[in-house]
């Protein structure tokens, strides 16, 4: 692993970095974006981890940037992992897109339109739920 850089320096892509970090369709972008920060121990570059640590919707990233923090010589707490709705409302939207299918429509349609429709649903839950994401989603449908 890197050593982290002088103190006073950001990384020349900081605008890029911070743009990627908030991009809420992209759980593996934010994650990558996060590694990148890690090694630069910067004032600015602290406040968006420790951000990321405390608010992002999927554990993984949120666990990658409390590593780093602590890397730093941090002080930082890891938040419990979120139970329920990862993101307020998801479930509502799962009924809704499922309604807005034809009756007898299929899971992999039901998927397709939630990808095309609420890319930040699928997003988190895809990062979050991993290997297990498939089979998790397909008896979500199945119960809606």
């Amino acid at each position: 692993m890197n050593k982290p850089v002088m103190k006073n320096e950001l990384p020349l892509n900081f605008e890029e970095l911070k743009k990627a970090a908030n991009r809420t369709s992209n759980w593996r972008e934010r994650l990558e974006a996060v590694e990148e920060l890690g090694q630069w121990k910067h004032e600015e570059t602290m406040k968006l981890l420790t951000r990321i640590m405390e608010n992002d919707t999927v554990y993984k990233v949120q666990e990658t940037a409390f590593q780093k923090l602590k890397a730093f010589g941090e002080g930082v707490r890891l938040p419990a992992q979120k139970k329920g709705d990862l993101i307020k409302g998801a479930t509502k939207a799962l009924v809704r897109i499922k309604k807005s299918l034809p009756k007898g429509h299929t899971f992999e349609e039901f998927k397709e339109k939630l990808q095309k429709m609420r890319s930040d649903i699928y997003d988190t839950y895809e990062g979050e739920k991993g290997a297990d994401f498939d089979q998790w989603l397909e008896n979500t449908w199945a119960s809606l």
